[in-house]
């Protein structure tokens, strides 16, 4: 069911400047139609999928791949972990995800923004990112069979930003949102649902300052009614191992 928080969507002054100082000097795009929601649903896969990486093919040079572990099972349906990149980066960020996911049982997928970081960052708008992750997802579900009781919208960086602000759209897709240094929520009508939420941040990160998550992100999706697990870390602008290990232990649990 579709809910409006008049108070979740109103933006402090402070965090509308935010993204704006963030993303100078990362290869602005131009901005889109602004639609959050996605389209593509798990179903019958119709593709038999390759175990390990497969490139997506969907975008040149900017594109992703899709991760299938060694356990995959055609009969079986298993969880989906689909991660962002932070500003400047690749999905090869979240290569070291591959041997957890080998170990855990979980399909990665790990798409590319379209310009050097996601437009709802860029521009305070969704548009061709939002277009560019469904079409990665619809290339994961005609691959794979997807458990859609777990199925986690994950990012770092900027990549949490906006998986954060995606994410609060599409709560009918998205069982789960992990948000790894995040340095805002820009949510978008409509808003969808209350996933659980777990976030990190590192109390001396150079980045995205960690009062930023700690006394804004944290407290607004609380009181909009999202269960948040918050762990602040001892560290800089990264994802800790230990981290990551909490995170995968509260999704998968």
């Amino acid at each position: 069911m579709s809910v409006s928080r008049r108070g979740f969507l109103a933006t402090t002054a402070s965090a509308l400047a935010l993204p704006t100082a963030w993303a100078c000097g990362r290869g602005f795009i131009e901005p889109g139609v602004g639609d959050p929601q996605l389209s593509a649903r798990p179903g019958d896969p119709t593709v038999p999928p390759s175990v390990g990486s497969t490139r997506l093919g969907l975008g040149n040079p900017r594109d992703g791949y899709l991760w299938v572990p060694a356990g995959y099972a055609a009969d079986t349906p298993a969880p989906l972990v689909v991660a962002l990149h932070g500003a400047g980066q690749s999905a090869d960020l979240w290569d070291a995800y591959r041997a957890r996911a080998d170990a855990r049982g979980f399909v990665l997928l790990a798409p590319e923004s379209r310009g050097n970081t996601w437009d709802i960052v860029a521009n305070r708008t969704f548009g061709p990112d939002v277009a560019f992750i469904d079409r990665a997802l619809a290339f994961a579900f005609d691959r794979c069979r997807i458990d859609p009781a777990r199925l986690a919208l994950a990012g770092f960086s900027d990549g949490a930003s906006c998986a954060l602000s995606l994410g609060v759209s599409n709560g009918d897709l998205f069982t789960h949102l992990i948000a790894y240094s995040p340095g805002f929520l820009y949510p978008t009508e409509p808003i969808v649902g209350t996933p659980p939420v777990f976030i990190s941040h590192g109390t001396a990160d150079p980045i995205l300052p960690f009062h930023g998550t700690r006394d804004d992100v944290v407290p607004r999706l609380r009181d909009a009614g999202y269960t948040v697990n918050f762990q602040s870390f001892d560290g800089g602008h990264t994802i800790p191992a230990e981290i990551s290990e909490l995170a995968l232990d509260w999704f998968l649990a």
